[in-house]
């Protein structure tokens, strides 16, 4: 587990808030820049370079075979890119029952393929799933700002980031009848009282089960338990928090000093 309190340090700084870190097996690191309509490779020297482009390109993931999927929360659906950032195709809809998909922000990969994915709506936002033959279905809904997403197939459920309601919810998986939505932890809220000063964004889980939270205003990462406990908080140095992607020794943590920029990217190492 990587140890809070360790080493932080900054990888770059990018003229953009930056978004959905992801790394692949070769430890190239890809950060999404939504207000720049660009998705960033960064360079183990701290350079950077713009391996594509989308609208508003959010949250993202790289399959087995290398390709992306990102969110883009401007065209309402899930894309698909190569591994050299051309865009092959839309792996989502936009619309299921005459339900719109608004704001596709975070996701989470199964193994078989299967995508869940949030809507980020205030008050009405939901959780979706689209299965590997490509019906969409809704997970949950009603929900205020559903924002990050991780899958923990060991308890066969989904953890979701409610922003508005400064909580993390738990989705237990039926396969028949409804899913249970709980509550599985409120987090720490800002002194300020200022609802734009806490708002939970993306999440990674590692090994042990714990929870590792971006907590946008609050400038911190949040460790809760595999009960829901508070472990620790992390000061990330980045005033504006958004998103965390955990891989061997280190966790990647993208946010900003402002919207629309400039952004940054930092790394904790053990």
């Amino acid at each position: 587990m990587i140890k809070p309190g360790g080493n932080i340090s900054k990888m770059a700084d990018l003229p953009f808030y930056t978004e959905g870190p992801v790394c692949d097996t070769e430890g190239n690191i890809f950060i999404t820049a939504p207000a720049g309509e660009q998705i960033y490779q960064l360079h183990i020297d701290g350079s950077f370079s713009r391996w594509s482009t989308s609208g508003w390109p959010n949250g993202q993931a790289i399959l087995d075979n290398g390709d992306h999927l990102i969110c883009d929360s401007k065209l309402g659906v899930i894309r698909r890119f190569n591994p050299y950032g051309a865009w092959v195709a839309d792996e989502t809809k936009n619309f299921y029952n005459g339900q719109v998909i608004t704001s596709p922000n975070d996701l989470a990969v199964l193994p078989n393929g299967g995508i869940y994915f949030t809507d980020s709506v205030r008050h009405q936002g939901s959780v979706w799933f689209k299965d590997p033959s490509g019906k969409q279905e809704i997970v949950a809904d009603g929900l205020d700002y559903p924002n990050g997403i991780v899958f923990c197939m060991e308890r066969n459920c989904l953890f979701v980031a409610e922003s508005y309601r400064n909580r993390i919810l738990k989705i237990t998986l039926e396969r028949k009848g409804k899913n249970n939505v709980q509550v599985f932890a409120d987090l720490p809220v800002h002194p300020s009282g200022n609802e734009i000063d806490n708002l939970p964004d993306g999440m990674d889980i590692d090994n042990n089960g714990n929870l590792w939270i971006a907590h946008y205003g609050m400038g911190a990462i949040q460790v809760l338990s595999a009960e829901g406990k508070l472990l620790h908080s992390i000061d990330t140095h980045l005033p504006l928090t958004s998103n965390i992607f955990l891989t061997a020794g280190k966790a990647i943590i993208t946010g900003g000093y402002a919207e629309p920029g400039p952004g940054a990217v930092m790394i904790v190492y053990r």
